[in-house]
């Protein structure tokens, strides 16, 4: 049986969450109040209505209480909507609800409401994409967690021709290599003894920071 969706707020956030999820196979409904975006989104998601979804009785029509999950992806200009469709959402029994935050107030209120995830992807992309300016041998980020993260990494220079053992990794930085793609190929557990070649990507686990202080210290 397919996953089933709800996406409230169809600006490029929601629109893209909505293709995104549909390719994967969820059964998505996409709301917003204006029908030009729900006019575009019925030819990407399962189902597309227009409506307020801040109104308790249209919004339980929508039985949140039977999706696996029900996203409030409201911008900018909506954001006492979005805190008050976040709210119901949770009211009407809705199992996981993820919210879009505008900033740290905002989100600590969607947090009290009852959102079990906030997310923020314009500040998210932001700090990925500075890191990959300040370090061109970072290739993406993905936040893991609170507190951890999955990085793409070119080795740096001093690393190249050098084995993970000798490198020390975890107890030098904090840095655990999870896999290894050499050149054009798959991706691969990690060989200890095998040397490392300069177009190796290197996919490691560690904690916020740890990656930039090591790309700092051997120069990245």
């Amino acid at each position: 049986m397919k996953k089933q969706a709800i996406v409230v707020g169809l600006g490029q956030f929601g629109a893209a969450l909505v293709r995104s999820l549909t390719d994967r196979g969820v059964e998505v409904l996409a709301v917003d109040t204006n029908e030009d975006r729900v006019r575009a989104a019925a030819s990407i998601a399962a189902h597309a209505a227009a409506f307020d979804a801040t109104d308790e009785a249209s919004l339980a029509r929508t039985e949140p209480e039977r999706r696996d999950l029900c996203v409030c992806a409201i911008g900018e200009l909506g954001r006492e909507a979005s805190i008050l469709t976040t709210a119901l959402f949770r009211q009407l029994g809705a199992p996981y609800v993820v919210a879009r935050a505008m900033d740290s107030l905002h989100e600590r209120i969607l947090h009290l409401v009852g959102a079990h995830e906030v997310v923020n992807p314009e500040r998210a992309f932001g700090e990925r994409l500075a890191t990959r300016l300040l370090y061109r041998g970072i290739i993406d980020e993905v936040p893991l967690g609170e507190d951890l993260v999955i990085t793409e990494l070119k080795p740096p220079l001093p690393f190249v021709g050098r084995t993970l053992l000798e490198l020390t990794l975890p107890r030098s930085y904090g840095i655990t290599v999870v896999a290894v793609r050499k050149g054009s190929a798959q991706v691969t557990t990690p060989s200890p003894g095998e040397a490392l070649d300069a177009d190796d990507i290197l996919v490691v686990v560690a904690s916020r920071g740890s990656v930039a202080t090591m790309m700092e210290r051997v120069g990245s």
